[in-house]
């Protein structure tokens, strides 16, 4: 593989694919809602956990699934973006999984695990594409 002769080049590929996966998984948590027609339930549900505008959380919650995931997919606005994400999983963990404990399947039925999975891959990858200053 001649991209892969280098470490550096197969850090680069790496990332690539990480920030393309989680992309990709990100958008089809917010398709599948849209195509469900599961936004209204949603917000409702966001109401019910004590937010006011639920239905206005929820539309703002799936569009940038899937609009952001297409900047996350492209390389823009990673940072922020996976910034964004992990707070919204994380509250996720907070309103829903952390009830279900920490396994999806298994020992457990919808658990934190993915979603501490994921927010640990966002971060890293919004690690990754941060640009610090130096001190000098």
């Amino acid at each position: 593989m001649p991209f892969a002769h280098s470490i550096e080049s197969r850090s680069r590929l790496g990332w690539l694919i990480l920030r393309l996966t989680l992309a990709g998984l990100i958008a089809a948590h917010g398709w599948a809602r849209w195509l469900a027609g599961a936004v209204p339930p949603f917000g409702v549900f966001l109401e019910s956990q004590g937010f006011p505008a639920g239905f206005a959380w929820a539309i703002a919650v799936t569009s940038i699934e899937i609009v952001g995931s297409l900047l996350l997919a492209a390389g823009r606005l990673v940072v922020p973006l996976t910034l964004v994400y992990s707070a919204i999983y994380a509250l996720g963990i907070v309103l829903v999984h952390a009830k279900s404990g920490w396994f999806v399947v298994g020992l457990g039925r919808n658990g934190a695990e993915f979603s501490v999975l994921l927010i640990i891959c966002l971060l890293m990858t919004g690690l990754q594409h941060a640009r610090f200053r130096s001190s000098a």
